[in-house]
């Protein structure tokens, strides 16, 4: 057990629970407190929706291209990581619901500079990730009315999704849960009509056989084109597309019943995700030769042009629109209550802990949107110099983020336990603990040296160790400071 101290500044070893604000998301030292409004639907939904996005139906191509249809192991591979992720980050949520999720517990686990640098590592990714969201969103929507500029679509999005955002935790709540349905019910469609494809039930087809995703049955030359380099390069593509998931025990803390809800969202969210994504790409690799050209302009425009459907792309420029804002929508969620927790635990400023009447943190969803605009303007100003520095930098954030989630996970489970009263009471637990973490830890740790040897993969890697190591040189200074003051005031 570590000695370093908690966010209320009593030992570790003091207290078997977590800190205050994580029972209640409630800033510390003030009366805010955030309201209540999300049901068990929301929740799951919201999990859905936000690892279902733009990665799947714009860049699901790109993976069978790179791996060809061997990336279905590669989509494995990554999802069972994410499960394990998940997993661990749902058990410390379950016992203690907290807006900060995984900074919390960071927090709690390592030190309060973990907790600092996890919380504004995640907000400044998923900042650069708006821009990013709200400028392809714009781009589509721009093309359907040539005579709107582009940045009057985007404007008017952020615009809304800001009123959205401040109206009520309960009407983002319905809103996300009716663009994640849209986007599920695409899904599902898909599958149907793919299965009715593949097996030739379509009028003007025949059956496809397995001639695509096999090749020559005497080898395995189809299916792996590349060998087990292409499938390593593969799980490079893909193993981030799951992003997102976590903003479901960000949003926990405002569930009518927290731990309930956390329980019931992510036991079933992660395995529907699993079987979205592998029969998704399953149907693409069967109906198209992995080196399709079509695979990469769009897979889903693709199979549905093959199913003979008119329309097709039409049909899925909108879903993806719908996917981005989306994406959007919670992000702008995920990325105010984590500045609120922050601001609360004494890492940011005061005025983020602000509560409207609806229970809404309504100035960091302020400082949110601003920052997204912002992001948005280095899109369209600089999108090979600057932005493409950000977006690197970000671009494996998520990794940091799960190994500090496995090592936090790690360490706050005996004090879990106890505060249950034992193992048998926690409301859920990891698998095989600790074994199956430290199985986590070492799959997440090759990953990092597949990235050391791919040279874009190289730069991201490189790129968010240097955001990391700012982050966390802030804190140190911010510290330093403090502790200056503090000793001044003293001896004063």
């Amino acid at each position: 057990m570590s000695n370093a101290p908690t966010p209320s500044g009593t030992p570790d070893s003091a207290s078997p629970t977590l800190p205050d604000d994580a029972a209640h998301p409630t800033a510390p030292g003030t009366t805010e407190q955030l309201s209540h409004g999300l049901r068990t639907r929301h929740l799951t939904m919201m999990g859905l929706g936000s690892a279902i996005g733009a990665g799947l139906f714009l860049g699901s191509g790109v993976g069978i291209a790179t791996a060809g249809p061997a990336v279905l192991v590669s989509y494995a591979v990554a999802g069972l990581l994410v499960i394990l992720v998940m997993r661990m980050l749902a058990e410390m949520a379950s016992a203690v619901p907290s807006s900060g999720s995984f900074s919390v517990y960071a927090e709690t686990a390592l030190g309060r500079w973990a907790g600092f640098t996890m919380g504004w590592l995640y907000w400044f990714t998923l900042i650069m990730v708006l821009g990013a969201e709200i400028t392809g969103a714009s781009q589509i929507v721009s093309g359907w009315v040539p005579g709107v500029p582009q940045w009057v679509v985007a404007l008017v999005f952020v615009a809304a999704f800001a009123v959205v955002n401040l109206w009520g935790v309960k009407h983002f709540g319905e809103f996300e849960f009716w663009f994640a349905f849209i986007k599920v019910a695409a899904i599902v469609a898909f599958l149907v009509i793919g299965v009715l494809l593949v097996l030739g039930w379509l009028p003007g087809t025949d059956p496809v056989g397995t001639t695509n995703i096999f090749g020559d049955p005497a080898s395995l030359a189809g299916f792996a084109p590349h060998g087990l380099p292409g499938i390593a390069a593969g799980l490079l593509v893909v193993v981030f597309a799951f992003g997102g998931i976590e903003i479901v025990t960000i949003a926990a803390a405002e569930a009518r019943e927290p731990q309930k809800a956390i329980v019931t969202a992510t036991r079933s969210i992660v395995w529907r995700i699993l079987f979205f994504y592998v029969g998704a790409v399953a149907i693409m690799a069967l109906v198209l030769p992995w080196d399709a050209p079509e695979l990469l302009s769009g897979p889903f425009v693709a199979v549905l042009d093959l199913a003979g459907l008119p329309g097709a792309a039409r049909l899925m420029e909108a879903v993806v629109v719908v996917a981005l804002l989306s994406a959007f929508n919670a992000n702008v969620y995920g990325t105010s209550r984590m500045a609120f927790s922050l601001a609360g635990r004494g890492d940011g400023h005061p005025a983020l802990t602000k509560v409207s009447p609806t229970g809404v943190p309504w100035v960091a969803v302020l400082l949110s949107v601003f920052f997204g605009l912002v992001s948005v303007g280095l899109n369209w100003l600089l999108p090979g110099e600057v932005l493409g520095i950000l977006l690197n930098a970000v671009g494996s954030a998520l990794l940091v983020i799960w190994v500090f989630i496995a090592v936090s996970q790690l360490r706050l489970r005996p004090r879990l336990e106890a505060a249950a009263g034992g193992a048998d009471r926690m409301t859920l637990r990891m698998w095989a603990y600790p074994g199956l973490t430290w199985a986590t830890l070492a799959g997440l740790a090759g990953l990092i040296v597949l990235m050391l040897f791919d040279d874009d993969a190289r730069v991201q890697l490189v790129s968010t160790l240097v955001l990391v190591g700012v982050i966390a040189g802030i804190y140190a200074v911010r510290s330093r400071l403090r502790g200056r003051a503090g000793r001044a005031d003293r001896t004063a």
